[in-house]
């Protein structure tokens, strides 16, 4: 993909710093979080109704939040990006790599748009697409998966679109909102340079 040039953008167009440093195409960015995210990655850590897509609920306290915080620049086996929209400093999102194997180069990989009015335009398919870039050629991984509840129809159809594919069904295998669930273990490899 050629660089994204903003030069003869309006003012009001052109990327702010922390965008210019940041992963990006056309439509978001993933880059690093910033104290002004905490705020809303905290509420939507504890939003019960997206919670049902993909965990368990359970509330998170702000004591338990601020130490996972501050033990994210200091443990390897995981790492998070925010999810910006293009030309908005405001974080949309997160993506978050998870139990990450350097000997076996194989990470899990999650992904939430906060609000449910930016959820179904594209942003979290578009920045799984940076993630796995970024897991194929800064990570040196060559395999990335994740689990989703089989009934997460629209996310199933995200992490396909951008190279997931299914590798089986665990039946019954969560206990979410009083029902028990069936997950769907996902994954994909690093596609073969010629």
């Amino acid at each position: 993909m050629a660089a994204l040039r903003t030069d003869d953008l309006p003012e009001s167009r052109r990327l702010a710093p922390l965008t210019a440093v940041s992963l990006r195409n056309d439509t978001v960015t993933i880059g690093p979080l910033l104290p002004e995210d905490t705020g809303p990655l905290f509420l939507w850590l504890n939003d019960i109704d997206a919670a049902r897509l993909d965990l368990a609920y359970r509330p998170t306290d702000w004591m338990a939040f601020k130490t996972w915080l501050d033990e994210l620049g200091r443990n390897n086996s995981q790492m998070v990006f925010a999810i910006r929209k293009l030309f908005e400093p405001q974080i949309i999102g997160f993506v978050i790599f998870k139990n990450i194997q350097f000997v076996h180069r194989a990470a899990d990989i999650g992904v939430r748009i906060g609000a449910e009015a930016e959820r179904g335009k594209g942003y979290g398919k578009r920045a799984l697409t940076l993630a796995l870039n970024f897991a194929w050629n800064h990570l040196n991984l060559h395999r990335v998966s994740l689990t989703v509840f089989a009934h997460n129809t629209r996310a199933i159809a995200a992490y396909r679109a951008v190279g997931f594919s299914e590798e089986g069904l665990l039946k019954d295998a969560a206990y979410i909102d009083g029902e028990w669930v069936d997950v769907v273990p996902m994954a994909v490899v690093r596609a073969a340079r010629t």
